[in-house]
């Protein structure tokens, strides 16, 4: 077993592009995966990494091998999951990242139930508003809000989450109502941008009578946090774009009001992403079926008109 260790250390060393990170990951030492790498190559005979102070990148040797290396761990991760009992013994570790608002009202609160059902089942969690690389990042499942691009992942859909643009009365009073998307970019009102790097969210995809149309919005407040930007539309500071689970409760209250209404945004499209191999896992499918089952009670609850 301690060839395959080494073998899966090479793969995450390779991926990652750092000794360390790689050790972080297979929550060891870099001591550990450094030896781990010198002794998979004593055993091969040549260097698989070119290895400087400043740097770390695979030789030709390293690439060759890096192919092989990477099916040899999908065809055991594959043997292990066909001989195992799914349904009396899944054990392991699944790592599993989420948005922030998905992650915080769904996910987390669901984790220790999973785990009563599947007390061999360890669950790493990740929370981020901001893009998740799934394969450099040794993601299991990864939840996604938002329009897919092309993918090599597998991509399962949950549901469609309808969104909604709101401001707070008070926004309303001091800046009065916008009656469509056409509104907010005229300069008179601020809007509340989700912003990190890589993100598209400085347009805002309305439904017009023509169909869909792009708006350019802009304002002075921005966050790659969407907690944040809820926050300061409750404080007046400007109208935002969410999901309706997000603020359906302050929309019930009136701390926040719909506007733009005759132009409403698309609905997003709550899916997880795994790697094809990776969906295969027992522990993954699991995982997968028991949340996406408990996120549509959860989204129906949330949304549903009183």
């Amino acid at each position: 077993m301690s060839y395959v260790n080494n073998i899966r250390m090479f793969v995450r060393v390779y991926e990652l592009g750092s000794m360390s990170a790689a050790a972080r990951d297979q929550r060891t030492s870099p001591a550990v995966a450094s030896a781990r790498i010198s002794e998979l190559e004593k055993h091969l005979g040549v260097r698989l990494f070119s290895r400087t102070t400043r740097s770390l990148q695979p030789t030709e040797n390293g690439r060759i091998f890096y192919d092989g290396a990477r099916r040899v761990l999908e065809a055991i991760d594959e043997a292990e999951a066909a001989v195992m009992d799914v349904t009396q013994n899944p054990r392991g570790t699944i790592f599993v990242a989420a948005p922030l608002g998905i992650g915080r009202r769904f996910i987390a609160p669901r984790v220790p139930a999973f785990k009563d059902l599947y007390p061999q089942i360890d669950v790493r969690l990740r929370l981020s508003d901001r893009g998740i690389d799934v394969v450099a990042e040794g993601i299991d499942v990864a939840f996604h809000l938002g329009l897919l691009e092309d993918s090599t992942l597998k991509v399962r859909t949950i549901a469609d989450c309808p969104r909604v643009l709101c401001a707070a009365p008070a926004y309303i009073a001091r800046r009065g109502m916008p009656a469509d998307g056409a509104a907010l970019v005229t300069g008179r009102h601020d809007c509340l941008n989700l912003r990190f790097p890589g993100a598209k969210e400085f347009q805002w995809t309305l439904v017009t009578p023509e169909g869909p149309r792009r708006f350019e919005i802009t304002g002075p407040f921005e966050s790659d946090d969407g907690d944040v930007l809820t926050g300061w539309a409750l404080d007046g500071r400007g109208i935002v774009l969410k999901p309706l689970f997000e603020v359906a409760d302050h929309l019930r209250s009136g701390a926040l009001v719909p506007v733009a209404t005759a132009t409403p945004p698309l609905p997003i499209q709550l899916s997880t992403l795994s790697q094809h191999r990776r969906l295969k896992a027992p522990k993954v499918q699991l995982f997968t079926d028991f949340m996406a089952a408990q996120i549509k009670e959860d989204l129906r609850r949330a949304t549903r008109a009183d």
